[in-house]
C-alpha cells in the first residue's frame, strides 16, 4: 500500500452555500435564516466529523454552523439545489461536474478543497493484487464518477489497460488490455461497499474511505492497496453559483484549512484523510 505524506490541491468533498434567492455574497439571510448561519450538508464521516471539530473556531468568528448529515451522494446536491442548504461537503470535482451535466438545474461552483480520501481495494481472500486469481471478480460503486478514478488505479497497479487518453471519464469499457480477465460489477451503491466486503463479496471490493471508517474499517491497515498521492479527487466545499465568496463560506474554509484543523485530521484518521496545504 502507498503511504499518504502529502496532502493534493483541493478536496474532492463539498461544503455548498445556499443563499438568498438572488444569490452572491450579498445576500442578506442563508438557508439558517440570517447572514451568520451556515447550514451544510455532508456524510457521516469524516466530513460532518470534521465540521464538528471547527464548530466553536468557526463561532469565534462570530458565525454559526448548522450540520445535516446525509447517508448518500444524490440528496445533499439535490437539497442545496432546492434551497435547504447554504452548502455541502462530500464529492469530489469529477463527482460535482458529473452531477451539474446530468442536473441542468444545478448551478454550483467550488469555493475551495479541504481534504482528499484515497480510495481503497478491499479483499477477504487476498493480501495483493498480485494474488488476485484469473477471472476475479472486482466490485465497485455503481457511481459512473468513481469507474474512471478506480480503473485508473487499477492501470497504476498493472491488472489493466485502458484505452489511449482515457483518465478520469473512463468506463469498463475502456479497457483494452486486461490480462487477468477480471470482471467488473458495478452496480452497488457506494454505501453498501463495505457490507459487500463483510459478507465475502466478490474477489475485491473498491471502498470510498469515508464508507470504509464509517463501517470500522482501517484503510491505512485493512486495504490491500489505496489509491496513489497524484489523485485529482479533493473533497470540495461547493457552493452555488455566486455563492462561492460569501463571507460565511470564506470564513468556514479559513477553520477548515487551519494549522491545527489539519493536524487534527491527520491525527484522527492516522493518514486515511489528508488536508490539503499540509
Amino acid at each position: 500500500m502507498k503511504s499518504w505524506k502529502t496532502v493534493l490541491g483541493l478536496t474532492a468533498a463539498s461544503a455548498l452555500t445556499i443563499l438568498a434567492a438572488c444569490g452572491g455574497g450579498d445576500s442578506e439571510s442563508g438557508a439558517g435564516g440570517d447572514d451568520k448561519t451556515l447550514v451544510i450538508g455532508a456524510s457521516n464521516v469524516p466530513h460532518a466529523e470534521i465540521l464538528e471539530h471547527v464548530k466553536d473556531e468557526y463561532e469565534a468568528k462570530g458565525y454559526k454552523l448548522e450540520i445535516t448529515k446525509f447517508q448518500d451522494y444524490v440528496l445533499p446536491n439535490r437539497t442545496l439545489a432546492d434551497g435547504e442548504l447554504d452548502a455541502n461537503y462530500f464529492q469530489h470535482e469529477p463527482y460535482l461536474e458529473s452531477q451539474m451535466a446530468e442536473n441542468k438545474d444545478y448551478k454550483f461552483a467550488s469555493a475551495g478543497g479541504v481534504h482528499i480520501e484515497p480510495i481503497g481495494v478491499y479483499s477477504q481472500d487476498y493480501a495483493s493484487l498480485d494474488e488476485l486469481p484469473d477471472g476475479a471478480e472486482i466490485i465497485m460503486s455503481s457511481s459512473v464518477a468513481d469507474h474512471g478514478r478506480i480503473l485508473t488505479m487499477l492501470q497504476s497497479e498493472g491488472l489493466l489497460t485502458l484505452a489511449e487518453g482515457k483518465t478520469v471519464d473512463a468506463t469498463v469499457a475502456d479497457i483494452v488490455d486486461n490480462p487477468k480477465n477480471l470482471t467488473f460489477k458495478t452496480n452497488v451503491e457506494a454505501a453498501l461497499l463495505p457490507q459487500a466486503y463483510n459478507n465475502g463479496e466478490g474477489d475485491a471490493v473498491l471502498i470510498n474511505t469515508n464508507y470504509a471508517i464509517d463501517a470500522g474499517l482501517n484503510p491505512l491497515e485493512d486495504a490491500i492497496a489505496l489509491e496513489g498521492e497524484d489523485s485529482p479527487y479533493v473533497n470540495l466545499i461547493v457552493t452555488r453559483e455566486g455563492d462561492e465568496d460569501d463571507e460565511r463560506v470564506k470564513a468556514l474554509l479559513e477553520v477548515l484549512t487551519s494549522e491545527e484543523t489539519q493536524q487534527w485530521i491527520l491525527e484522527e484518521y492516522k493518514g486515511a484523510v489528508v488536508p490539503v496545504n499540509q
